[in-house]
């Protein structure tokens, strides 16, 4: 009985509608009006144009609902007595109009049981007309939203049923800001309110008067530009008109830019009525407003059609054509089919066939790029790359170019070196492109070896840092690598890594030149651990899963628990500046592998192979936002990544101060998760039961080692008293062996030291142990000879208490204290006397002694008979202060993965 009165009341409270009006929105009103149990009796649209029906008659035919298409409701005034006499046979008891172009009687208004309501942009009575939206952003208003009205004899007077707002983000444009909010926003309302009239809950407010305003339709002859004021009314004016007309000349427009003293590079434009020129920079136009702030424009069109990027203002003559391969060519038939589909009045879709000529419209470029994006999968397409590439022809070279990775045209800087030309990019590299910094800012990056420039880099700001979230959060959230099979993931970090391997000569050099490595290291190390690293982790894609828990069962039902391992979303990650492509390495490919997209912040002074990482991302097939890369300030860049709420895990390694920092602005933002791998001051134990040919050996390179600027460096050893003359003896006449100079050159030991203010600093550590009263065997000085050299430098008679002997010093300084012969307990005890516990190294021929002393030293590594021994599957990280987390092995895969717990009864 309950159930029959509940579906007799179901229907008791749903009405007979008529549909008056067109477009996709009235399309979806029409769907979402029927799914909620309404009866739609009939639909009135705007008759079939260049032979194509509008989106509502489309979907209403299809439903077999009654669609009249009447090319207008009244002549001179009077309604035509056919057509009044079509719209009362259906016997609709409200009228709905969510977006209606014709002029509609009130007689046919006024005929239902309820009347009739409207769909209306903007908050009224403020900005009643037919342009709401675009007087909303042309006023500089703070809030936009739209009303749901019952229709009178007024233009848009009418009371109101519901009203919903939002705020105005400032780069907001009609597209955005109907996108965000007015278009889904509002077919919710309208299903709202006709519920509430068929419960009759529907209230009437009568409009004010007060604050109403009328603004007219924007027609070309009245949009065009004052350039002559403040820039933020000249971005208000250009974002609140449509494409068409537009204000003129600006087709797409992306915001206000404040200028903060730095100007952009480019080429001067003289603009009719402008404060003073424009300048055509590589992010499109810079325009000045009165006040001497700056907005950019991105595209033009010009008065026969055309539309160009705003960067290409100057440039002549287009760019080659690209010749389709065989899979290619299939696809370009695919992408015929789904023009002919769209553009149904035309008869043979040739490379000439243009898609506006043809009677296309702004929803059908939504259509298009959809569609074309469903189809092939991984292709970034936008609906302003439509308005680019107009004719098919056009349309399937700029597609071609985008699945190759080829659309954009970055600027390199190249270099003759190590006889070789290096292309490096060295702008910020976001969603998917290169780009200048918001601010056009840019710095110096140095060669170590001679102090000479490499070249210019772009110097990320705050907008840039807050644009690369955004990207990743859209590719995450909405882009083709959420959704990506997991193997199909796995392949493309296979193939990046094979990209880093084909490129693997242009990778040393460019970290041999911008970090100091020597260049057989950095091939060997640097880069091909790095390539290693990828490969990795790239097979650990598919085979990422949860387990299935036994748990006690709610008798009589039965449970099933079973766990989930999901990415968190978007990582932010920064690294250092001693392995700027193998740091990268470690902590990214655990991070994509697990399907997060990613920010990632280089060191300031070493910014170039990670440049090149992204650039290679995109010959790759990694779709855009997945990838980010911003050089520049870690105090700026750094903090903004740490405080960001729309980040969900940042991994960092650098120094202990810094970490603390991090980890207080990832809790206090939004309590991000965190993975730090910090300093380390690691203690090396050399038992006199050694093989001493192997200590010395293992010794050297746990201290000179990438000329000791290494994470996991022996920052203090202690060799047993009876040894201890011979160690440093033999570990002197090594030092003598070193060859310091070009990195470049295939026989160099020991390169440069990685910028001058490091080497300031280990000279200064050097001072204080002297000043202390360690004994400096060697070394301690820069090398006479262009560059940021310093000597090997060994320290010895190392007290406890002295700053060498608790302070990193992240160079080519070796540490030695002596302990007694057969004092394992005591040496354990000053080994472990340190906040840090990076690594530790033991050598000892004694096998029980060795497990002994690994198990008892407090570090995440321990080294036997080894030293500097890491392997991509091995989990590395540190204990107490030198951080948590760890990179490499299936422990870093878990650092971005989360658990989710799932119960199931049946």
């Amino acid at each position: 009985m309950f159930c029959l009165l509940s579906l007799q009341h179901y229907y008791q409270n749903k009405l007979k509608l008529a549909i008056i009006g067109q477009s996709q929105f009235g399309q979806e009103v029409y769907s979402s009006l029927r799914k909620q149990g309404h009866r739609v009796v009939g639909v009135f649209t705007v008759p079939d144009k260049d032979g194509k029906a509008d989106p509502l008659a489309v979907v209403a035919e299809k439903d077999g609902t009654p669609v009249f298409k009447f090319p207008r409701w009244r002549v001179k005034g009077k309604p035509i007595p056919e057509v009044v006499e079509a719209y009362k046979a259906v016997g609709a008891e409200l009228n709905v109009m969510p977006f209606c172009s014709q002029f509609i009687p009130m007689n046919i208004i006024d005929n239902p049981r309820h009347g009739s309501i409207i769909y209306h942009p903007s908050i009224l009575p403020l900005h009643r007309g037919a342009s709401a939206i675009n007087w909303t952003l042309i006023q500089g208003d703070r809030k936009a939203g739209f009303t749901v009205f019952w229709a009178d004899d007024g233009l848009d007077t009418g009371p109101i049923l519901l009203q919903r707002e939002c705020a105005v983000e400032p780069n907001d444009t009609v597209d955005t800001l109907y996108n965000r909010f007015l278009f889904p926003e509002g077919i919710k309302a309208m299903v709202e309110s006709v519920q509430l009239i068929a419960d009759g809950k529907a209230p009437r407010v009568p409009q004010t008067e007060e604050g109403a305003s009328y603004e007219g339709i924007q027609k070309k002859s009245n949009s065009k530009v004052n350039l002559a004021q403040p820039a933020e009314a000249i971005h208000n004016w250009i974002r609140g008109h449509d494409k068409v007309p537009g204000a003129w000349t600006v087709i797409a427009y992306e915001g206000l830019k404040k200028n903060r003293g730095s100007v952009p590079t480019g080429q001067p434009l003289e603009i009719d009525g402008a404060s003073q020129p424009g300048l055509v920079t590589n992010n499109g136009l810079v325009l000045y407003g009165t006040d001497g702030k700056a907005l950019l424009v991105r595209s033009l069109q010009f008065e026969d059609g055309k539309m160009i990027h705003a960067s290409k203002y100057f440039s002549s003559g287009d760019s080659a054509s690209v010749e389709l391969t065989d899979d290619e060519k299939k696809m370009e038939e695919e992408i015929r089919n789904i023009w002919k589909g769209i553009l149904s009045n035309v008869l043979v879709i040739e490379d000439t066939t243009d898609f506006f000529k043809s009677g296309a419209a702004s929803m059908d470029v939504v259509r298009l790029v959809e569609e074309v994006k469903q189809k092939c999968e991984g292709v970034q397409l936008q609906n302003e790359d439509v308005y680019m590439a107009s004719t098919f022809q056009d349309f399937i070279q700029m597609f071609v170019r985008k699945l190759r990775g080829e659309d954009q045209e970055e600027e390199l800087a190249t270099k003759e070196v190590n006889n070789m030309t290096v292309k490096m990019p060295h702008q910020c590299f976001i969603n998917g492109k290169f780009e200048d910094a918001e601010n056009g800012k840019t710095y110096e990056t140095i060669n170590p070896t001679d102090g000479s420039v490499i070249c210019k880099v772009s110097y990320a700001s705050l907008g840039d840092v807050d644009r690369a979230v955004a990207a990743a959060k859209e590719a995450y959230d909405n882009g083709p690598w959420g959704r990506m099979n997991p193997r199909d993931r796995g392949s493309l970090l296979y193939k990046l890594a094979d990209l880093m391997e084909e490129h693997q000569e242009e990778l040393a050099t460019i970290e041999s030149i911008d970090s100091g490595a020597v260049y057989t290291l950095a091939l060997k190390t640097h880069v091909g651990m790095s390539i290693q690293t990828f490969r990795y982790f790239a097979g650990w894609c598919d085979k990422i899963q949860g387990k299935t828990i036994p748990i006690n069962q709610a008798r009589p039902n039965r449970n099933l628990t079973f766990t989930r391992k999901e990415p968190l979303g978007v990582c932010a990650i920064v690294i250092p500046w001693n392995y700027p492509l193998m740091m990268l390495a470690w902590k990214s490919a655990a991070c994509l592998a697990a399907g997060n997209t990613l920010v990632l912040k280089p060191a300031q002074v070493t910014p170039l192979t990670a440049l090149k990482f992204a650039e290679l991302s995109v010959k790759a097939g990694i779709p855009r936002g997945v990838v980010n890369i911003l050089p520049g300030s870690g105090g700026m860049v750094g903090q903004r990544l740490s405080d960001h709420p729309d980040i969900r895990k940042l991994g960092f390694t650098g120094s202990t101060p810094i970490g603390k920092q991090i980890m207080k602005s990832c809790a206090l933002s939004n309590l991000k998760k965190v993975s730090l791998e910090l300093g380390g001051k690691s203690p090396l134990i050399i038992f006199s039961d050694c093989d001493m040919d192997k200590a010395v050996r293992m010794g050297m390179s746990s201290v000179y080692f990438n000329k000791g600027e290494n994470c996991i460096a022996a920052g203090r050893l202690f060799v047993e008293e009876s040894i201890h003359d011979e160690f440093i003896s033999r570990v002197v006449e090594e030092i003598k062996k070193m060859k310091i100079g070009d990195p470049l050159d295939r026989s160099t030991d020991h390169g440069p030291q990685n910028h001058k203010a490091h080497l300031d600093k280990l000279l200064e550590y050097c001072d204080v142990g002297v000043k202390e009263g360690a004994t400096l065997v060697c070394g301690g000085r820069q090398v006479d000879r262009q560059g940021y050299f310093m000597e090997p430098t060994l320290f010895t008679d190392v007290e406890d208490h002295m700053f060498l002997a608790k302070e990193e010093s992240f160079g080519p300084i070796m540490v030695v204290s002596k302990f007694p012969d057969g004092d394992v307990d005591g040496v354990l005890r000053r080994a472990n006397d340190t906040e840090y516990g990076l690594a530790s190294g033991v050598f000892t021929r004694d096998i029980n002694k060795a497990m002994y002393v690994s198990e008892r030293l407090d570090a995440g590594t321990v080294f036997v008979n080894t030293y500097n021994k890491t392997d991509v599957a091995s989990p590395f990280g540190g204990f107490k202060q030198s951080g948590f987390g760890k990179d490499l092995g299936e422990d870093a895969l878990m650092e971005y993965l989360k658990t989710k717990a799932v119960t199931v009864e049946y």
